[in-house]
């Protein structure tokens, strides 16, 4: 295969999800690990992708897509990045060795998982990124409940309610949302909704990972009231006059401080 061609699926499978770990590259293209290696380096040079330990991370993804002017689209796609980063990097600052967590499929829980490698956690998850992430970098044990592979989401979902999640018991849950304001937690999907609350039955406290853009944003689906969720984890973006509404509701507010001062999130 072609340096070009390879570099160009790498790419693709970056648009369907927010990392991949070389190993995952390597079984996808039959290369080997020094030849994705290159590539990496090669792609990272150019901005179009971002190195981390252990694989790549997407800088522009499917997720991300608005109608914005060249020069806005790309300032705005940096500061969501950094914004999830900074978040992700928060939330898993509250994990210790020996917690067992719960950890949902999505883009800024994706992030937590070079923040987790020194840990040694149990950890259950739908993500299959995630999971894989860990397995291969982390000393970490992870579980996954049965499902159907939903393959552009990269998660486990099933329609049946045991699905092996409920003899799991976690300390805490992490998960993201489409959007949190005055309704509560929302989401898009109904099957991702049902996961969800499915793994949120199986912890003692839920902490949901919201950049400022999802503050106050409507989705189709309310996952769960604002009375179910323990902490929000926000980047310095956010209204402060909504921070004091969801504390009216005895959610702990955590402001996850960019790295870059010009960047609010």
């Amino acid at each position: 295969m072609l340096e070009k061609h390879r570099q160009q699926l790498i790419k693709e499978v970056l648009a369907k999800q927010q990392f991949v770990s070389v190993k995952n590259l390597t079984q996808q293209l039959q290369v080997s690990e020094a030849t994705i290696r290159r590539d990496i380096n090669k792609l990272s040079k150019t901005g179009v992708v971002k190195k981390i330990q252990g694989g790549v991370e997407s800088i522009e993804h499917l997720y991300d897509k608005q109608v914005l002017g060249p020069s806005s689209f790309s300032a705005a796609k940096e500061k969501r990045t950094l914004a999830k980063k900074q978040i992700a990097k928060k939330a898993a600052q509250l994990c210790k060795n020996g917690d067992s967590l719960i950890i949902s499929g999505g883009l800024s829980t994706h992030m937590m998982a070079e923040f987790l490698i020194d840990l040694r956690l149990n950890i259950l998850t739908n993500s299959l990124e995630l999971a894989n992430y860990l397995t291969t970098n982390s000393e970490s044990r992870i579980s996954l409940p049965s499902g159907e592979i939903y393959r552009e989401q990269g998660i486990l979902l099933s329609s049946y309610e045991n699905d092996g999640s409920e003899y799991y018991h976690g300390s805490m849950m992490f998960m993201g949302t489409s959007g949190i304001g005055k309704y509560g937690v929302m989401e898009s999907d109904p099957l991702l909704i049902r996961s969800e609350q499915k793994l949120k039955k199986r912890t003692e406290k839920l902490i949901v990972l919201a950049d400022s853009d999802k503050i106050g944003k409507r989705s189709k689906y309310i996952l769960c009231p604002l009375t179910e969720v323990d902490i929000l984890i926000t980047d310095s973006g956010i209204d402060k006059e909504l921070i004091s509404f969801f504390e009216s509701f005895g959610i702990e507010v955590l402001i996850a401080e960019s790295t870059n001062k010009n960047v609010k999130g």
